[in-house]
Order: structure tokens, then C-alpha cells, then sequence
């Protein structure tokens, strides 16, 4: 029972936190330590990501089929220019970013530098012209770039990748549509490394129905997720976000200077 209990918890932060602008690795870390729950293990971690993965399909599931059937369509080589940023920094940096996760010591200023991207991208929602036929590959390289700086645990993907497009002029439907689509390849990508490292013998004992709960929570959230921020960016704001995760970031320094966390 605890095991899905954990499961179920871990799954819907993951989510919810992996499409809202707050950063879902930031909040696991903050939720298995206020929860005093330990690792989420690398096999549920895994199936945590897939739950993601189908949440993205489920919401834009002819973007994703259409890509599939052309691989070599304008959307699907824009998604390759973007990818390729993004996997060189992941691999390149991997040690790096695991470290940074497992310590958690800047968690609480990446809290409130995406507070600030976030804010400034707010300003630029009405700017954008830029439909999915007019973004460039360099457009496409540069959301790719912060996607991979994202990696950093409190620095937020959905924002800094949708905060990206705007700043490129890139109109903020497009903007959503784009940064959802580009996590497609990295949420894959996570999920085939972390399956390699299964296969080499590093997978934890866990049943079957914690799982089970665990990846459906997480596709249930994270579907929830992506509509309700296609939502926020087309008559909403994304400040109050922003307010959010700077009250998160000074609780965490808050915390960290009376050593607590």
C-alpha cells in the first residue's frame, strides 16, 4: 500500500509539474522531502516519464502521427532542429545535471530564475506573429538550447522552451504547440536511457500495480496539464506562476540557511 501510495503521489507531481512552468524535477526533489519519501527508483522514474510521454501524444495526437508518416515534413525537421541542442547538452553535461539533482544546493536560485523568465516571456504573449510554417531552424536550434539548460533540476522545460519561442517572435499558440511537441523526443530519450540502465541490472524491486498507478497518474495529470497551460497562453497569464515559484525558491533558500533542506 505504500508502494502505491508513492507511486500515485510521485506520478501526478511529475504530471502536472512537467507541462506546468514550474519544473517537475524541482518539485519531486521538494516532494520526496517534505513527504519523507525516498528515490522514486530508476523502473518507476521510468515509467513516470512514459506517463508523460503518452499525456503529450494523447493532446496533439495528429501532430504526432503526421510526423511519424512524414519524417521529413517541415514540423518534424523544425523537431529535429530543436532535438539535436538538446541531446548534446543532456549527454555532454549528464554527470553534471545528476549531481546537481542528487545535492539540491541551487535548487532554490533556479526557482527564482525561472520565476523571472517566466515574467518577462508574460510580456511578450501579445508580440509573437511567427505560425509553425514561419519558425526558422534557428529558432528551433535556440528553444532546443534552453530545453537542454533545462536540465538544471529547478529551471522549468515547458517554461524556458515556451518562454524561447516567444522571445523569437513565435506566437504564443504556436509557442505551446511547439514546446509540447519538443519534449516528445527528450521524454523519449530519457526513457531509452533509463531502460538501458534497467537492461545493465540497475532496476529496483517494485510490483506491478504500483506502476501501473504510478504511469497512469502521471499520463492523467500531465494530460490535464498541457490543456490547462494551452488555456493559461491563450487568455491567461503566466505571472502567477511566476509569483509561485519565487515563493517556492525563497521557502527553499529559506530553508537551506537554517538547514532544513
Amino acid at each position: 500500500m505504500e508502494d502505491i501510495l508513492k507511486a500515485l503521489i510521485l506520478g501526478t507531481i511529475q504530471g502536472l509539474t512537467e507541462f506546468l512552468p514550474v519544473s517537475s524535477t524541482g518539485h519531486l526533489l521538494l516532494g520526496r522531502k517534505l513527504l519523507g519519501l525516498s528515490e522514486a527508483g530508476l523502473f518507476l522514474d521510468t515509467m513516470l516519464h512514459l506517463g508523460t510521454l503518452l499525456a503529450v501524444v494523447a493532446v496533439f495526437w495528429q501532430d504526432t502521427v503526421n510526423m511519424m508518416k512524414r519524417p521529413f515534413s517541415r514540423l518534424s525537421l523544425l523537431i529535429i532542429a530543436g532535438t539535436i541542442p538538446t541531446a548534446v547538452i543532456g549527454l555532454t553535461f549528464e554527470d553534471f545535471f545528476e549531481n546537481i539533482s542528487k545535492t539540491g544546493v541551487t535548487v532554490g536560485w533556479e526557482f527564482l530564475a525561472t520565476g523571472l523568465i517566466l515574467w518577462a516571456a508574460d510580456n511578450m504573449k501579445k508580440k509573437g506573429r511567427k505560425n509553425i510554417e514561419q519558425i526558422s531552424f534557428k529558432d528551433a536550434f535556440i528553444v532546443g538550447a534552453l530545453q537542454g539548460a533545462a536540465i538544471l533540476p529547478a529551471i522549468s522545460r515547458s517554461g524556458l522552451t515556451i518562454a524561447g519561442a516567444l522571445f523569437q517572435g513565435i506566437n504564443k499558440q504556436t509557442a505551446a504547440r511547439f514546446s509540447f511537441l519538443l519534449s516528445l523526443p527528450a521524454i523519449l530519450g530519457a526513457v531509452v536511457l533509463q531502460s538501458a540502465k534497467l537492461v545493465g541490472g540497475q532496476a529496483e524491486s517494485i510490483g506491478a500495480v504500483p506502476l501501473l498507478v504510478g504511469t497512469v497518474a502521471a499520463a492523467v495529470a500531465g494530460y490535464v496539464a498541457v490543456k490547462w497551460m494551452l488555456a493559461i497562453l491563450q487568455r491567461g497569464s503566466l505571472k502567477i506562476f511566476s509569483v509561485y515559484v519565487w515563493i517556492l525558491g525563497i521557502g527553499v533558500l529559506a530553508a537551506q540557511m537554517l538547514g532544513k533542506f
